[in-house]
């Protein structure tokens, strides 16, 4: 079994052997310490995962999210709503909700077609391309502008200090790698980048008015809502949320179904049958799992499996695992992109915290492939994939394709 606390275990792809092995034999699994870090509890099968998301008096998300431990200072200065609890986590969540509806977001459909059509013939135009660099990335980039309101000529400098942010544990997209380098200096900054010190200025400049933000985005909304509004360091910690969560995971959900087009060839001829658009993205979002992991820290005594989680030990709840558990999905680690209900765990469903941005990723994932499975008979993969090294979030991070055009 690898070791899930090593970032080095991802760095060809999720050990999906080691979560097989575990929720079969070990479904609760002490991991000790390593790297500095306190040990900590894994649960990976679906059950165990949806009752601890549903608990947040037992589990609760009010001590960090990730298996970095931090001190109080640390957290108060770095949390977002993401790292609260109820009845704290409503206030921010009503705040930003409405502009995550899926009405809402149905109504950027013909703007996300039009730029999906722009960026998958720009990228035909190539014979070979890195599609996770042409494709995967640039639709979720242009989004994140409309979403979050800000100019689309800061669009390529904040998602680069977004992978800076989130991909602090890979040298392809950060000098100051955790693991390797002393952090210290940063360990009040959000993932303890220093790229977090830029975004925080950015943000500042925004609070401040030195830089506009169109008023129809969420900055705006969420700066002038009157009930939850988000203000300072809160607004601070918020935006570099959306700058990075905003943008990677819905990249490596793409980026998995390229992937998987370049695997098996049955899946374009499905898509292009027009029998699945209104599943199809769920099953290739099943499948990335990106955020692979959310933490959760005990407030009393669990016992489960025949063991004893203590209060204060730190919980992973392993969404990767439970979205291909055995007992939940049959033939789980295949692509069937009629799958339905698939009601997976990519976007922490269950709980208080499912992710803002689902209606928006599945649209956007969607969208591109309709735009690709009309333009094309066969996508050749010429490299195996280069995978993201981290156990937070993972995925393709660049995938060297031939398109056969129709």
């Amino acid at each position: 079994m690898k070791n899930l606390a090593d970032h080095d275990s991802f760095v060809d792809g999720v050990p999906h052997d080691t979560f097989a092995h575990m929720r079969a034999d070990h479904p609760l699994h002490w991991t000790d310490a390593f790297g500095g870090q306190r040990g900590f509890w894994s649960l990976t099968r679906y059950a165990d995962i949806m009752a601890a998301q549903r608990d947040a008096a037992t589990f609760s998300s009010a001590q960090g999210i990730r298996i970095e431990d931090q001190s109080r200072e640390e957290y108060l200065a770095r949390r977002t709503f993401q790292e609260t609890d109820p009845p704290d986590h409503r206030v921010t969540r009503r705040a930003v909700n409405p502009a995550f509806a899926k009405p809402v977001v149905a109504q950027f459909e013909p703007l996300i077609r039009d730029l999906a059509r722009d960026i998958v013939a720009e990228a035909l135009e190539h014979a070979e391309f890195d599609a996770v660099d042409l494709i995967a990335k640039r639709l979720p980039m242009l989004m994140l502008g409309r979403i979050l309101g800000v100019p689309e000529n800061d669009l390529d400098w904040l998602v680069e200090r977004g992978d800076a942010l989130i991909g602090n544990t890979d040298p392809d997209f950060t000098d100051t790698v955790i693991d390797k380098v002393d952090t210290e200096a940063y360990r009040m900054m959000p993932f303890r980048s220093p790229a977090g010190v830029e975004l925080y200025d950015y943000a500042e400049d925004i609070l401040t008015g030195a830089r506009e933000v169109d008023e129809t985005g969420i900055l705006a909304r969420v700066l002038r809502a009157e009930d939850g509004a988000i203000r300072g360091q809160e607004f601070k910690n918020f935006f570099c949320l959306l700058v990075a969560a905003g943008n990677d995971t819905t990249r490596y959900s793409i980026a998995m179904a390229l992937h998987l087009l370049t695997q098996q060839k049955r899946l374009l001829e499905t898509l292009q049958s027009g029998q699945v658009w209104e599943t199809c993205a769920d099953e290739f979002i099943r499948l990335a799992s990106p955020t692979l992991h959310f933490r959760r820290t005990a407030t009393r005594d669990v016992a489960m499996h025949g063991q004893t989680i203590r209060a204060g030990d730190k919980v992973l709840m392993w969404f990767v695992s439970g979205s291909r558990d055995e007992a939940m999905f049959d033939d789980p680690n295949t692509a069937h992109l009629d799958r339905s209900p698939n009601r997976h765990l990519a976007f922490g469903q269950g709980g208080p915290h499912v992710c803002l941005g689902m209606w928006l990723a599945k649209l956007e994932l969607r969208c591109v492939l309709e735009e690709l499975a009309s333009r094309i008979s066969g996508l050749q993969a010429l490299d195996a994939p280069t995978w993201t090294r981290s156990n937070f979030i993972c995925g393709v991070k660049s995938l060297t394709v031939r398109p056969i055009l129709k």
